[in-house]
């Protein structure tokens, strides 16, 4: 079950999950739609270079790799990146959610990422098949970020990037290890992580 704007600040509230820093709690106002609620993008862009080696999938710490083979860009208001045509980049949300696993009958939530429709309509992909925030996350969302549209597009930070539907989790989940689990870093890893 998808939760409306109501239910999405009824959750916020009873703290069945966060959104840290939240920019208002009006439900008729930015940053709410009548279904999701939108987050604004971080000041830190990754552009994935050209490895030595290819990485090779099967192994864990593709987040590490990232962040090892990936020039890092601090964006301003003053200074934006422009993403280019068919230029894919890393970037991440200013807000940090937390989706907690209640360790009783409870129910918890889960998220989606998504798109917004005018970014869309450019061409821009804010994600691509990794849509899921589990329940038990937390941390900053990491943005597959790709421009499939023929023109320039400047990305500043705290410029509304996506959308998050909050959904209803159905039983007690069970607890599974994540690498991204607490991320604080455009590439998915923890701070002082390599």
């Amino acid at each position: 079950m998808i939760l409306s704007n109501s239910e999405i600040i009824s959750a916020l509230n009873a703290r069945k999950f966060s959104i840290d820093p939240i920019a208002g709690k009006d439900p008729q106002k930015p940053p709410f739609n009548t279904s999701a609620v939108d987050l604004r993008l971080a000041s830190e862009i990754l552009v994935p270079e050209a490895a030595p080696a290819a990485y090779d999938l099967r192994k864990p710490g593709i987040a590490g790799f990232l962040a090892r083979n990936s020039a890092r860009h601090e964006i301003s208001a003053s200074q934006p990146f422009t993403l280019e045509p068919h230029k894919f980049v890393l970037g991440r949300t200013f807000e940090r959610v937390s989706f907690p696993c209640p360790t009783s009958g409870k129910s918890c939530l889960s998220a989606r990422v998504e798109g917004k429709s005018s970014l869309a309509r450019c061409g821009v992909i804010v994600h691509f098949t990794a849509p899921t925030i589990h329940a038990g996350f937390e941390g900053t969302i990491t943005l597959e970020m790709i421009n499939l549209g023929p023109l320039n597009f400047l990305l500043y930070p705290d410029i509304y990037i996506c959308q998050l539907i909050i959904e209803e989790v159905k039983g007690i989940p069970t607890e599974t290890p994540n690498q991204f689990k607490g991320q604080n870093h455009t590439a998915g890893i923890k701070s002082g992580s390599k």
